[in-house]
């Protein structure tokens, strides 16, 4: 007799899941509480879904324990998850740096290749169909709806995160986990704008340039990226920001000091930037300094910078001193400002803390300490940087489960 197995979550970790078992002979229901399996994978990459990337190691996770993925990541090496694609009816285009998308670029064709293989396995797909409570009676499982008891032979939570409530993310998983006696790391936003302690950010907001952003918590460098920045009313946004915002995101749960230092010319080392002010200076030297920065940094910013600098944006570059040159060239390459929050989980991509993984069995996804009782996905202690890494864990993870639970 097939085992009844019932999964909790429609989401990349729950459908990967649902296929894999369903193909193996399980009879599987799988309950949503949206109106449509796979929102955030509609949503994900800006409509695009970065699916995978090639490249994933340990090293590109967080958590308590960042090692539970590498088991994982090792049983869905990619020529393995090409092959998965393919038998699904979808294909892939794999870019330089190991990001890989749908080759329509459309995050709905990841979906909908999803949706109908699902189907095809047989799967029994409950929508609309909120999941209240799981308890356990003697072997078996009862899954409690608004409507409904019904029992099952092992359960799989793949319910996510916090991240995204709009598109239906919610705490269900922690609840259900935490009633089985689990331990809960608590969570925070990742991939997320952040806040600042500041009065000229909101002056300021709208611009866009590349720069180089450094982590500061409690006066420690944490962290180096360069990217796209974009400051915003609330505080600041852009690619390298959401590179960062883990490790700021989790200091500021933990009260810490998180301080971002900005350096708007990385192409620039101090003594080239010094440089290059002293010959602007020869060449145009009636020019006004407000005229002479706004050719090197974003306009809207040079007023503010010389605020900062306590330098009269309207004097000619000639009467500047070697003492406002210095201060200004180290303000360029290091504008600090404070982060005191994040702009929360509605905005965040993804979330970290969840589900403790030192009780999860990482070659099964299956509980230490209730048998039958499997996890996959996000809502684990698990969160990967941005470009794909956290979808990989949830093929992995969801691919390990659905084997795992029809044995």
């Amino acid at each position: 007799m097939s085992q009844r197995i019932a999964i909790i979550g429609g989401g990349a970790a729950g459908l990967m899941a649902a296929i894999i078992a369903a193909r193996s002979g399980g009879d599987i229901t799988l309950y949503e509480h949206n109106a449509s399996v796979g929102k955030k994978i509609l949503a994900s990459g800006n409509g695009r879904c970065n699916i995978v990337n090639t490249t994933a190691t340990a090293d590109d996770y967080f958590g308590t324990n960042p090692g539970f993925v590498s088991y994982a990541l090792e049983q869905l090496p990619f020529s393995d998850f090409i092959t998965f694609c393919h038998s699904i009816g979808l294909l892939l285009d794999v870019k330089e740096d190991g990001r890989c998308y749908p080759l329509s670029n459309e995050a709905k064709a990841v979906l909908n290749a999803l949706a109908s293989a699902v189907k095809d396995a047989g799967v029994k797909i409950l929508i609309d169909n909120k999941v209240t409570q799981i308890s356990k009676m003697k072997e078996s499982f009862v899954v409690h709806t608004h409507n409904e008891k019904t029992k099952y032979n092992k359960v799989l939570i793949a319910t996510g995160s916090q991240a995204a409530p709009q598109l239906g993310a919610s705490e269900d998983g922690y609840r259900f986990a935490s009633s089985f006696g689990h331990t809960i790391v608590p969570s925070y936003p990742s991939l997320v704008q952040l806040h600042l302690n500041s009065k000229i950010h909101n002056k300021m907001a709208g611009v866009k340039t590349f720069a180089q952003v450094t982590l500061y918590v409690n006066n420690k460098e944490v962290q180096k990226v360069q990217g796209d920045i974009l400051f915003a009313s609330y505080g600041i946004s852009g690619l390298a920001i959401l590179d960062i915002s883990q490790k700021a995101s989790l200091a500021l749960l933990k009260d810490q000091k998180v301080m971002l230092s900005i350096n708007l010319l990385p192409r620039f080392n101090p003594q080239e930037l010094s440089d290059t002010l002293h010959q602007l200076i020869t060449s145009v030297p009636n020019h006004t300094l407000e005229t002479v920065l706004g050719g090197l940094v974003p306009a809207k910013t040079v007023i503010h910078l010389c605020e900062a600098a306590l330098i009269n944006p309207a004097k000619t570059v000639s009467s500047l001193t070697p003492k406002e040159i210095t201060k200004l060239v180290g303000l360029i390459g290091n504008w600090k400002f404070e982060a005191i929050d994040t702009h929360g989980f509605k905005h965040a991509e993804v979330s970290g803390g969840g589900v403790a993984t030192k009780e999860i069995n990482q070659k099964t996804m299956e509980s230490n300490l209730v048998s039958g009782l499997y996890f996959a996905g996000e809502v684990l202690d698990i969160v990967g940087r941005r470009g794909g890494y956290n979808f990989n864990f949830a093929w992995a993870s969801g691919m390990i489960a659905g084997k795992e639970m029809v044995k």
